[in-house]
């Protein structure tokens, strides 16, 4: 099995002061052959053709694009505008070269209390675009949030759950995205893992204090106390072996250097996944 460390990828959020060209020669220069961008950084960058040439110059890969979703919205009106968004995203991450486009789902519509009518809105959502996807060859990863988020960030809050809408639309262009802050929790995390369509995981940490808000909450992997060995290995053990994405969220990392972020990423990630023996051997 080909260690974590030579499956690396950045998610750009993890050097949030880079741009994407400066995240892009970081990773090259640190040995790190994938990168995940953000498209607020894509737009920054010129658009997804400007973004997609400072990449390949780089000699780097699109491992995903963050984000599409958001579609439960109060009026109808603001339901067609997220899904005009997501068709957008979709194109972005065609024109990226990436074929997974990471989806958080949205939370409650601004004075709602209906859980059922937005999860609904979500599958709504999806239905409405995956028709384009498909188009463009880019596969939609549903990433389920920590239930902490539901109101604000996503109705969609276990793998479960996340799993069951997946598999209301074809496997071809249906998956999810497994992030170890989001499900580290979850007691069914294994079972679910085991019948997931996965697209895409993330690896970070849950540290304490989480501050306020917990959003910018999360740790490098191996600060914490989420059991990332214990999921890195199930989802190698499910088959998935594709990028392992860093996604940290985190005022300390990014105040940290850039440089001594994606090395300590490249020399410590093994490690931080119980994978150092498969690595030396």
């Amino acid at each position: 099995m080909t260690p974590p460390s030579e499956r690396l990828s950045l998610n750009q959020i993890t050097t949030n002061r880079w741009s994407v060209a400066e995240a892009a020669e970081g990773c090259a220069r640190a040995g790190i052959g994938w990168i995940g961008l953000w498209r607020d950084k894509v737009a920054d960058a010129g658009g997804a053709a400007a973004a997609a040439e400072a990449v390949r110059a780089a000699g780097l890969r699109v491992s995903s694009l963050c984000r599409g979703g958001f579609f439960p919205a109060a009026d109808q009106a603001g339901r067609a505008a997220a899904i005009e968004e997501n068709r957008r995203a979709i194109e972005d991450a065609a024109a990226l070269g990436t074929d997974v486009l990471v989806l958080v789902c949205g939370g409650l519509p601004e004075g709602s209390r209906d859980l059922a009518a937005a999860r609904e809105m979500v599958a709504d959502g999806i239905a409405a675009v995956v028709d384009d996807a498909a188009a463009c060859g880019v596969r939609l990863g549903i990433e389920p949030l920590h239930p902490m988020f539901c109101a604000d960030r996503s109705v969609i809050t276990t793998l479960g759950e996340a799993n069951d809408l997946a598999e209301r639309f074809p496997a071809e262009w249906l998956g999810v995205v497994v992030d170890a802050y989001h499900v580290w929790w979850d007691p069914y995390v294994e079972r679910e893992i085991g019948r997931a369509r996965m697209l895409g995981f993330h690896i970070d940490d849950w540290v304490l204090p989480l501050p306020q808000g917990a959003l910018l909450g999360r740790g490098l992997p191996g600060e914490g106390c989420a059991d990332l060995p214990r999921l890195y290995h199930t989802v190698s053990d499910a088959g998935y072996a594709g990028p392992i994405e860093v996604e940290v969220l985190s005022e300390s990392v990014w105040a940290t250097p850039g440089e001594e972020v994606l090395a300590r990423l490249v020399s410590e990630v093994d490690v931080a996944l119980g994978a150092a023996r498969t690595a030396a051997g």
